[in-house]
């Protein structure tokens, strides 16, 4: 918890004995925030090869990056909790095919973090550094197309601070300098590692009991970066976008509840800033999902009474996420109840009756419906007038509110669809491979939906990645969802 705050306040005083100007400060500070923003876009993946993609990631502390003892770890993952033959399969298919995926995730996760960045619109010096954050002083991070003092030293600096963080807080500072020393001229910049070993102690003073993330947002350099209102909801439906691509179940699920939400309030007359906020909410409701792992998200099958456990933490990690910040904590509030019940059968606080305001009983309601039109793991996606009876009957019921009900399933029953125009000169065909794509087909499944040849779909997959510059499924997943190509209603 708080690793990136932390680092940050780290990277920054680094740079601080380095010297750098406020400008520089700016591209140090962004950078340290969005360095790991792009770890969770092949989670589906990590998870299905290695069952539980939080502790895959957890482990990159221990052992440098891409070194054998790295390899070694990630190999006793492989499969874990699967029966022997079950391993034995998901082996030979690694071997043919997912080991070039695994090859390039890391890569992936800095050009995702890069874009995002400039989805945000900051400074190009952020997007160049956050594309740049993996690699190494010796030449062999990732891409590896930098080394020694050609990789940016905001990108030298947060890597530094990423790493020694997570040693000062399993054995401080001392731990700290050793992580540091051993890995001076390898991973690290040797003067930068030198800085940190001479004044660590300075370096990590306090993180154990300062305010986080106070310190953080007083130590933006210059204020640098303003956001309108206009600019605020776009920025957060870019992060809803990156939260989603942590399942292909998921895909545009923030987006869909956001519509229905707001359509809801506005048949409802609510007032302007009641439907702002149950738009935002609506795109955070789902932020604490990357507190769980996808072994959990993607079963195929029932889970067990421990795996349901961690799927009811998932709003309050999102309310915790926001509630520090005086401007997100209102939107947190209600995103919080995007799984409470008027009966008391919902999660995480079994709230029930008037204890659930009518923004959690909007929200409620546009996230069952959103939900039941999309895809899972364990079962198809209904048709809309099923996902229509299925909400009806809820309110019935005595779960969800019944005035709530109706005006989402009003906002659902008078949405304009988006017509699809083949962005970057997609045909009809290529579209619908993408969709299947980016939901997490395989070419040999998606050619068996269209009733195409294996080959065929191989070469559709091609000319997709080709046309919209994308390399991996989470880039391509991420154009259909901003191109509106994810459902053919």
């Amino acid at each position: 918890m708080e690793h990136v705050l932390r680092e940050c306040l780290i990277a920054l005083r680094l740079a601080d004995r380095v010297g750098l100007a406020d400008a520089d400060r700016l591209v140090v500070y962004y950078t340290a925030l969005l360095v790991n923003v792009g770890c969770h876009s092949d989670a589906h993946e990590q998870a299905k090869w290695f069952s539980d993609d939080i502790a895959l990631k957890s482990g990159k502390y221990e052992r440098e990056i891409g070194g054998l003892a790295d390899a070694r770890a990630a190999f006793r993952l492989f499969g874990a909790g699967q029966p022997v033959l079950h391993r034995f399969r998901l082996g030979l298919e690694f071997a043919v095919s997912g080991h070039h995926d695994f090859d390039d995730m890391i890569s992936n996760h800095s050009r995702l973090a890069r874009a995002l960045a400039e989805q945000l619109g900051l400074p190009p010096a952020v997007q160049e550094s956050v594309g740049a954050s993996y690699e190494q002083w010796d030449g062999r991070g990732w891409p590896g197309r930098l080394r020694g003092e050609g990789v940016p030293i905001a990108s030298r600096l947060t890597q530094l601070a990423e790493f020694t963080e997570v040693a000062h807080r399993v054995g401080g500072a001392e731990a700290a300098a050793r992580l540091a020393r051993q890995r001076s001229g390898r991973q690290f910049d040797p003067t930068l590692s030198g800085i940190l070993c001479a004044d660590g102690a300075a370096i990590f003073d306090g993180l154990d009991s300062i305010r986080t993330w106070d310190a953080v947002i007083d130590a933006e350099p210059a204020l640098g970066v303003r956001m309108s209102t206009a600019q605020f909801d776009q920025a957060l439906l870019a992060i809803a976008d990156f939260v989603d691509l942590k399942s292909p179940y998921m895909l545009g699920h923030a987006r869909g509840v956001a519509a229905l939400a707001g359509g809801a309030a506005e048949r409802l007359a609510l007032p302007a800033d009641d439907v702002a906020v149950l738009r935002r909410a609506a795109l955070v409701h789902g932020w604490g999902r990357l507190g769980v792992s996808n072994s959990i998200w993607d079963k195929p099958s029932d889970l067990g009474a421990g795996e349901l456990e961690r799927v009811r933490l998932y709003p309050h990690i999102t309310e915790r996420m926001l509630r520090q910040s005086a401007t997100l904590a209102p939107i947190g509030a209600v995103a919080v109840q995007c799984q409470e019940r008027l009966d008391g059968s919902g999660y995480p606080r079994q709230l029930s009756g008037t204890a659930i305001s009518l923004h959690g009983r909007i929200i409620a309601a546009a996230q069952a419906y959103q939900t039941k039109i999309e895809d899972r793991p364990h079962r198809s996606a209904l048709r809309p007038p099923m996902a229509a009876g299925f909400l009806r009957a809820e309110a019935t019921a005595g779960r969800l509110d019944s005035r709530a009900v109706e005006a989402v399933l009003e906002a659902a029953g008078h949405r304009v669809s988006r017509a699809v125009n083949g962005p970057a000169r997609l045909t009809e065909r290529e579209i619908d491979v993408l969709r299947l794509l980016a939901r997490g087909l395989r070419s040999r499944e998606i050619a068996t939906r269209l009733v195409i040849s294996p080959k065929t779909a191989r070469n559709h997959i091609e000319h997709i990645y080709t046309k919209i510059d994308a390399t991996n499924r989470a880039s391509a997943s991420l154009f259909a969802m901003r191109h509106g190509l994810l459902t053919d209603e």
